[in-house]
């Protein structure tokens, strides 16, 4: 799927049915466009930064030649829950009522693990990069968060990443350094050249890439911070973030061969 300018919307028809894979408890939806996606709430227990860290995650994986499924904005009405007969689900729906995130559902894909399949050394560390990047912390062998579809990788649910904005307040500024340990890192004993993958890659997270895709986030959701006063100041702060964690690279790709190193 094609990079895009901004994220599609789409309203929920139909709650089909709930998938207790993922600690959220995200659902399956079919939409007024006859699409199926999984349908990630707003009022799940993480919030909409959960929501926030996969379109900007997300769809910075995409601009970098990472395979993602399409995200959505899903309009969904409160009032599909009277048709679900599970107490907590109804909850979940309840607290919903808006905008929340959609994936566009792969039919007939099933979890991927690199110790099963090889993935290839460059994707391996490509990936390994990305997620240090983003300091995504649930990729582990445990839960590799990818998907096997048509034989090619898929990147899901990155909500977990960026956890620094978990802890703004006034006065917020990037940390010198960001706790990352790979060792469990589900690509870690396949990578190849990390060095490399950064050299390829980090050319390529531009400030026009990071305004882009940061643009792509809903007024909304970023309004309900109140750390920086408006949509604007919190997006200025996710790319002082970026700029920063790019700007020390030196340190944490390093890091990341020593512990490539040491799984050899």
């Amino acid at each position: 799927m094609d990079s895009v300018s901004r994220l599609r919307t789409v309203v929920a028809t139909r709650y089909v049915t709930p998938l207790r894979e993922g600690g959220s408890l995200p659902g399956l939806v079919e939409a007024d466009d006859l699409g199926m996606y999984v349908l990630k709430f707003r009022g799940a227990g993480q919030g909409l930064k959960a929501l926030v860290a996969e379109v900007i995650v997300g769809e910075l994986a995409r601009r970098l030649g990472f395979r993602v499924p399409e995200i959505v904005l899903v309009e969904l009405d409160p009032q599909l829950s009277k048709a679900e007969p599970d107490e907590e689900i109804q909850d979940l729906l309840n607290a919903s009522g808006g905008v929340n995130l959609g994936l566009d559902y792969l039919p007939g894909s099933f979890d991927f693990n690199p110790r099963v399949r090889d993935p290839g050394a460059d994707l391996a560390a490509r990936l390994l990069w990305f997620d240090a990047l983003v300091l995504n912390v649930d990729r582990s062998w445990r839960n590799p968060n990818m998907l096997l579809w048509h034989r090619e990788v898929w990147l899901i649910d990155h909500g977990a990443s960026l956890y620094f904005h978990h802890r703004w307040g006034p006065g917020w500024a990037p940390a010198p350094e960001y706790r990352y340990d790979a060792a469990e890192h589900v690509m870690l004993p396949v990578a190849g050249d990390v060095a490399a993958a950064d050299r390829a890659l980090r050319p390529l997270v531009t400030g026009d890439v990071l305004d882009e895709v940061l643009a792509l986030v809903p007024d909304e959701w970023l309004g309900a911070e109140p750390a920086f006063g408006s949509p604007a100041g919190t997006r200025a702060a996710y790319r002082a973030f970026f700029e920063s964690r790019l700007g020390r690279a030196d340190v944490w790709v390093p890091a990341l061969e020593e512990a490539r190193a040491a799984r050899v």
